[in-house]
Parts: C-alpha cells; sequence; structure tokens
C-alpha cells in the first residue's frame, strides 16, 4: 500500500489502513536513529521547510532531525525572523516559498485550518505540525505508535485522557486515532475544559480523574492551555492540581501495568507528580524518540517516491 495524499492534515483524514502503514513505516525508521551514523539517503535532492509561527521544541526539533536523517535540505522558518513581523499574509509567505521550489511545508499555525488553506494554494504536500485548537496529527500518529509498541496493539486497549479537553488539539486527534483504531477512549477534566459535544465522538465523559483513571491501560495527561482560554475558566492553578493532578496515591486506581504519557511540554506537579512523570510508569521519553521515527515515516511517505 503506498499514501496516496499529497498532504497531512489531520487525522479525521486517515483510515485505519493509512494510519497503519504511517506507524508501519515509522517502526521500519527506528534503527536509523541507533546507528552511529544516523543518516540514510533516502530523500537526498529533496528539501523541506518548516513554518512555525508558535513555539516548539519537540515537533519542530524533530522535523528537522528527521529531514536530516533521511538527508533532505531542511530549512527552519519562525514568525519573527519571517516577513510576516513586516505585514506579509500567510498567503503571500506560502506562495512565495512555493516558488522557491521546495518539496513539502511543515506548518504550525494558531490558527485552525491555516494548513488546509495552504495545502489548496500550494503544490508542495503540506504537513500540519498544529493549528490551534483543531488538530496535531503528527503528536497523535507518535503516541499510537509508542502504545503499541509497548502494549503490542491498540484496539481493545482503554485509554484516559485527562486535562484541558476542550483547547487541546492533541486530545482531538488522539481522540479521532484511538477511537477509529478500536481503543475505548474516556476524557476527563473540569466541566468548563469538556467540549459539550465530545460525547459524540465515541467517547466516555467524566469530571473526575479517579473515576476516569479506574482500570484503564494508558492515561494521557494534557497541559492547561492558558494561551488559547479568552477568560480564566478556574480559580487557580493550585486548585486545579488538586483535583487532576496525577499522582502516586490516584495512579493506584489504574491497572498495575499502566503506562503515563504526556505530549509535552510538562507543568510538573500541576498535571502531574515529578515522581509520576519520571517513574515506572511515565513512557514519556519513548514518545519524543518515536517523534522522529513518525516525522521521518511522513516526509518519505509523502515526498520519498512516486504516489
Amino acid at each position: 500500500m503506498k499514501l496516496t495524499k499529497k498532504d497531512i492534515l489531520g487525522i479525521k483524514d486517515l483510515s485505519v489502513d493509512e494510519i497503519n502503514l504511517i506507524l508501519d513505516t515509522a517502526e521500519s525508521f527506528i534503527e536509523v536513529s541507533t546507528r552511529e551514523i544516523k543518516k540514510v539517503p533516502t530523500l537526498r535532492g529533496k528539501a523541506v521547510v518548516n513554518l512555525f509561527f508558535e513555539a516548539s521544541t519537540r515537533t519542530r526539533t524533530s522535523f528537522e532531525i528527521a529531514g536530516k536523517r533521511l538527508s533532505a535540505d531542511t530549512i527552519n522558518i519562525s514568525a519573527t525572523t519571517s516577513s510576516v513581523v513586516k505585514g506579509e499574509t500567510l498567503i503571500d509567505t506560502a506562495r512565495n516559498l512555493e516558488a522557491m521550489n521546495p518539496d513539502a511545508i511543515v506548518i504550525r499555525h494558531s490558527a485552525a485550518g491555516a494548513p488546509h488553506m495552504l495545502a489548496r494554494m500550494v503544490k508542495q504536500s503540506i504537513i500540519n505540525a498544529g493549528d490551534g485548537a483543531h488538530e496535531h496529527p503528527t503528536q497523535a500518529l507518535l503516541d499510537m505508535m509508542t502504545i503499541r509498541e509497548k502494549k503490542g496493539k491498540v484496539s481493545g486497549l482503554k485509554v484516559a485522557i485527562v486535562g484541558d479537553i476542550a483547547h487541546s488539539r492533541v486530545a482531538r486527534s488522539n481522540i479521532y486515532g484511538l477511537t477509529k483504531m478500536g481503543a475505548h477512549v474516556i476524557v476527563a477534566g473540569p466541566a468548563m475544559m469538556i467540549p459539550r459535544d465530545v460525547g459524540r465522538m465515541g467517547v466516555t465523559v467524566h469530571n473526575s480523574l479517579e473515576e476516569a483513571i479506574k482500570d484503564v491501560d494508558i492515561i494521557m495527561m494534557l497541559r492547561i492551555q492558558l494561551e488559547r482560554q479568552q477568560q480564566k475558566i478556574f480559580p487557580s492553578l493550585r486548585e486545579y492540581s488538586n483535583f487532576f493532578c496525577l499522582n502516586r496515591q490516584n495512579i493506584k486506581l489504574a491497572k498495575e501495568d499502566v503506562l503515563v504519557m504526556h505530549p509535552g511540554p510538562i507543568n510538573r506537579g500541576i498535571e502531574i507528580a515529578p515522581d509520576i512523570a519520571d517513574g515506572p510508569y511515565s513512557i514519556i521519553l519513548d514518545q519524543v524518540t518515536n517523534g522522529v521515527a513518525v516525522r521521518m515515516a511522513l516526509l518519505y511517505l509523502l515526498i520519498g517516491g512516486q504516489r
């Protein structure tokens, strides 16, 4: 099977077969990162532009590393160093980049739908590295890869996603992906952080951390997205942590072999206790490692050969 899409814009648009193709391809690239010389010539002569209008550590760096390990030329552009600060529109930025003829553009933007707009306007492959509170498809793919790697499957597992569901593009992409792959997804958080219609996405909803994590296989904790909240929706971070911080006491409600995930950045002591983030349950750094492999797989599948 080949990936026939020009772009990767969201998990909602991917079939189960396409998700499995991406994950299987990513697994084949893990070995490259363990070599003494971490490079293969797969994308030699290709150019990838990383266009980031929001701050990023893991996603931006892993896309750059992924491109370089495949021998592609990678160019990083941030909003503060681009002509956007001079008033240039996103459309004009994209058209100018298109005129330079790169092969793929990776974009992160605060506006939901920005990657979709670019995909309609330019011939290059567009990869969504996060658009507003909409989707973050590569994060969901690396999360599913990590779950499958550690548990041997995704189907049939109980996965609790806890935190700021309403403002989290990670939550939305993971809900789409995990439910498609056959997992039972539970979401939990303060009532004001749960979208009213989230139940229609095929998930179970709780407003209690303890209820949500009972007998689950995976706990995925989320950061509070203060930068996306239009108004203060809870009294204090201390109060939030009293009710929704994962710690050594409440984690006992989950299965004995539960695994803990977090997309980062972590606010230690607010959504997750340090001893849990760094403890034996945690597979947070495995997620980071697999992020490089997933992004290598996407670049390879999109621009590595004939679609």
